[in-house]
């Protein structure tokens, strides 16, 4: 992971975070190096909360008792649970809410059903959100919910409109627009952000709803949008150079079989320097960053890297994206290395993509750990949106916060303005409606 450049912020006073549909840990890793101390994660997969019960401990107030304690939850029976019961919690003493609610309903790869798919999970949030009432809320979805604007216009106006009768603040919008003219309003506390933008080597574009209660948003600290991270664009060859290297120099001098390669045949320096080459190249001709990984569903076949058109933009960038490679103690070089269009990705490459730290200990099967991997929220832009909601809670260290971004007002619309139409324009800093 490429961090904002700080340490984890401390704060005379914590602030606390309550995550549902927390997946792998994505959105909570991210929360976590912004600040935020989880009371609790809420999951139902039952390999995702391993995952989480190996790599929470150490968080404040996670020791291994608590870890081991973790269980598989459905978010629609958080509300009245033990979990929820032991937290304790009062009507605005927690400071975020956060989740990332299912994708099926709004995937531009589904049907798009929406409030009518059977797997939304807003409803439920709404009434998590109406129970605890936090500070904040943050939740985030595929940009499918986004775009094109009229498709989910009515049911996302429905949503900021409950939110709104609850104090939130969220901005004038009046059914009698156009679809158009209610996407930018609603830009305010609901926009695409693309991960690309905040030091991962991927677009993966996703939509984040940020929503402050009224009576912690005051001028002049009002909620304002990071929109990147100063430095570098992140590339793929620049985050996979050094584990491909070290995957491929076990075969150095071999060939696929794994034996000692004769005259003419192939061997794992050949294969990595093929891959530096279209990498760099790729790099250096603006192409360089990751099309977005897909987590694909339980009810499908063995993963992959994700559609024909992001195959094809993997084997420009030296990547076979047909599947998953082993892990190296397992790795079958013929498989997993030597293949025509280069070598297949790792399950901890694929997560250095989505921007996890070094070390995030995925739990199950390969192709288990590597739906984890593709359907999470990368950690980078997690804590970017996470900094940006504690700048608003912890006004005295705003600018501690927020050092090393790029916020809203400070050249976006510049950009904005010269990106192709599929990227969403930004907007002025949210305030009161």
């Amino acid at each position: 992971m490429r961090p904002s450049g700080r340490q984890r912020p401390q704060f005379t006073v914590p602030l606390t975070s309550l995550e549902i549909c927390a997946g792998a840990g994505g959105q909570a890793v991210g929360l976590h190096n912004a600040g935020f101390d989880h009371l609790a994660l809420v999951e139902w997969d039952p390999q995702a909360v391993r995952t989480l019960a190996a790599n929470a401990g150490g968080w404040p107030g996670w020791d291994k008792s608590r870890t081991d304690a973790l269980e598989p939850m459905d978010v629609r029976e958080f509300l009245g649970s033990k979990m929820h019961k032991s937290l304790g919690l009062k009507e605005g003493q927690l400071d975020l809410l956060a989740g990332g609610v299912p994708c099926p309903p709004f995937s531009l790869a589904g049907k798009r059903l929406g409030k009518d798919d059977e797997r939304d999970l807003f409803p439920d949030a709404l009434r998590i959100i109406r129970d605890l009432m936090p500070k904040a809320v943050m939740i985030e979805n595929v940009r499918g919910i986004l775009e094109p604007p009229e498709v989910f216009i009515d049911y996302r106006r429905d949503i900021l409109g409950e939110l709104r009768g609850l104090g939130y603040v969220i901005p004038e919008i009046r059914s009698v627009w156009s679809a158009r003219k209610q996407d930018l309003a609603m830009r305010k506390v609901w926009r695409r952000m693309d991960a690309s933008s905040f030091g991962v080597p991927q677009l993966r574009p996703r939509a984040i709803l940020v929503a402050i209660h009224e009576d912690f948003l005051n001028s002049p600290v009002d909620f304002v949008w990071p929109t990147r991270l100063h430095g570098k664009q992140a590339t793929v060859v620049d985050e996979l150079a050094e584990s491909m290297e070290a995957r491929c120099r076990a075969f150095w001098n071999k060939n696929e079989e794994g034996d000692r390669a004769k005259p003419g045949e192939r061997t794992g320096k050949q294969v990595y320097r093929d891959w530096l080459r279209k990498a760099t190249e790729a790099a250096e001709a603006g192409r360089g960053i990751a099309p977005t990984l897909v987590g694909g569903s339980k009810k499908h076949g063995g993963a992959d890297l994700g559609p024909t058109r992001a195959k094809r933009a993997w084997a420009a960038l030296g990547v076979d994206a047909m599947g998953v490679a082993n892990d190296p103690q397992k790795c079958d070089p013929g498989r997993d290395i030597f293949r025509d269009a280069g070598p297949m990705l790792t399950v901890d490459q694929a997560a250095a993509i989505q921007g996890f730290p070094t070390g995030w200990n995925f739990q199950g099967l390969k192709t288990a750990r590597y739906r984890q991997v593709g359907n999470a929220f990368p950690p980078p832009v997690a804590e970017a949106v996470g900094r940006a909601i504690a700048a608003v809670l912890r006004p005295e260290q705003r600018d501690e916060l927020l050092k090393g971004y790029e916020m809203d007002g400070e050249g976006a619309e510049a950009r904005a303005a010269a990106s192709d139409d599929s990227r969403q324009m930004a907007l002025p800093v949210s305030g009161r409606p």
